[in-house]
């Protein structure tokens, strides 16, 4: 299957034009370049806009998967596999998940994460067999492409479909969003920015790999706050296993919580340094283990908290 995108005629992607803009590059001054890279990453923000629907559209599919008990993948090769790579990563500390929840596969496995192997994206069958072992009905798999075109990506997304997951692509190729329009996709939602040819012609980890972090970014922040990992703007299922986080959840304790930072403190002692455990025992006045039994039972904090509210103010009629 490595001969997948035979003929295929490179070229023409957008992610591999010379950008008009920086045809002298080699000749500005430090300054120079500074401006132009950031007027060319000025236009990043409003082609990711641009998709918003398309993002929406992916985080519905996610938000499903999770509450059915699904998981979210991300594969990707290159740039595009090392930044869904970080996603999935940075999930456990920002969202208390465990690390299967999401994941990340990367073309050419975890040493590629920190070398490059750029054949690696060549291999469909690779791809393929990756999903096959991670993958499952009920999951939602996002391939990560620039082109939309890597052979490693396609082949997951194919097997992927196969095994029942959800599919959903992110790329830079506006050409690939138009072949999904016309259902000719491997994907069931396609989310495509096109933030134009790179200031350095085909680094894809300049523009497009800053598109691709906003859209993961927004994917996983999106998703984890419509199922309740989340309370206001406040990241309450935060891991406190650095002084740093330690601070911040007691803070969070205190605050949420109306107690002083004395009382929060304790609290989050007794709650084995479960942030929405500890709010629970601060607002009910509930022992660790109820507390945390009525938290389960909710299904997020901001339910826990809302019914204790309706309790409260039946009891006063």
């Amino acid at each position: 299957m490595r001969a997948m995108a035979r003929g295929l005629r490179y070229e023409r992607l957008v992610t591999e034009r010379a950008n008009r803009a920086s045809a002298h590059l080699d000749r500005l001054d430090a300054l120079g370049i500074a401006a132009l890279m950031n007027r060319e990453d000025a236009r990043v923000v409003r082609a990711v806009a641009r998709v918003a629907r398309d993002i929406a559209g992916a985080v519905n599919l996610i938000v499903a998967a999770l509450r059915s008990g699904g998981r979210l993948i991300f594969v990707g090769a290159g740039t595009s596999g090392r930044l869904g790579v970080l996603e999935a990563a940075e999930c456990p500390p920002t969202f208390g998940t465990p690390p299967s929840l999401v994941q990340g596969i990367m073309a050419g496995g975890r040493a590629a994460v920190f070398r490059s192997r750029e054949g690696a994206e060549d291999d469909a069958r690779a791809g393929a067999q990756a999903i096959r072992a991670r993958a499952r009905a009920g999951d939602v798999v996002v391939g990560v492409s620039a082109s939309g075109v890597t052979p490693f990506v396609r082949g997951a997304l194919t097997a992927a479909r196969r095994v029942g997951a959800k599919t959903v692509l992110v790329t830079c190729n506006a050409r690939v969003a138009s072949r999904a329009s016309a259902g000719r996709s491997r994907a069931n939602v396609t989310i495509a920015p096109d933030p134009g040819p790179e200031v350095l012609a085909g680094s894809t980890r300049l523009k497009a790999g800053t598109a691709t972090k906003l859209v993961l970014n927004t994917l996983t922040t999106a998703s984890m706050a419509r199922v309740g990992k989340v309370y206001g703007n406040r990241m309450v299922d935060v891991q406190p296993r650095s002084r740093k986080l330690r601070a911040r959840a007691a803070r969070l304790v205190a605050e949420l919580g109306d107690v002083s930072p004395a009382r929060a403190r304790q609290l989050l002692a007794a709650a084995n340094g479960r942030v929405p455990v500890a709010i629970v025992m601060a607002r009910r006045r509930l022992r660790s283990a109820a507390a945390a039994e009525a938290l389960r039972a909710a299904g997020s904090l901001r339910t826990a908290l809302e019914q204790s509210g309706a309790r409260r103010r039946a009891t006063r009629r």
